[in-house]
């Protein structure tokens, strides 16, 4: 199996808020793990990587899609430790297999991760995107 000794999974129903401590990094105000698992469950199409001995997810990837033509990646992200593994590029392959009929899947990402995309055969586009960062940890209200 790719990504070393996880099990990838495309669904979330054994997950628990407990088993996504970690992430977000470099965040000013993170979601919470229960937040966390709330975009999990709202996504079009998920893939956790999940350390067997635990339980604990290692890594995610998320998609919204509007199920004809579109797509776009969101989230993706791997605890650190878990890094250099090759679990993140098998996230989005594995995402990329659940869209494979999809026109177009996008991703807007910072200029130093974009070689990370090219390398799973996405190619660099422009966009624009608006941020509102007093919603950034994704609390109701």
């Amino acid at each position: 199996m790719s990504g070393g000794s996880v099990e990838y999974r495309g669904e979330v129903d054994a997950i628990r808020p407990e088993h996504l401590e970690g992430f977000f990094e470099g965040w000013p105000d993170p979601p919470s793990p229960a937040t966390h698992l709330r975009i999990l469950r709202g996504s079009s199409h998920v893939v956790v990587a999940v350390d067997p001995a635990t339980g604990r997810v290692v890594g995610f990837v998320t998609a919204l899609s509007d199920g004809v033509l579109a797509a776009y990646l969101p989230l993706l992200e791997v605890l650190p430790e878990h890094r250099g593994r090759g679990i993140g590029s098998e996230l989005v392959r594995r995402v990329l297999h659940a869209l494979h009929d999809h026109y177009m899947v996008d991703v807007v990402c910072d200029p130093d991760v974009v070689p990370f995309y090219r390398r799973l055969g996405l190619r660099s586009a422009s966009g624009a995107s608006l941020r509102r960062f007093d919603r950034q940890s994704g609390r109701e209200g």
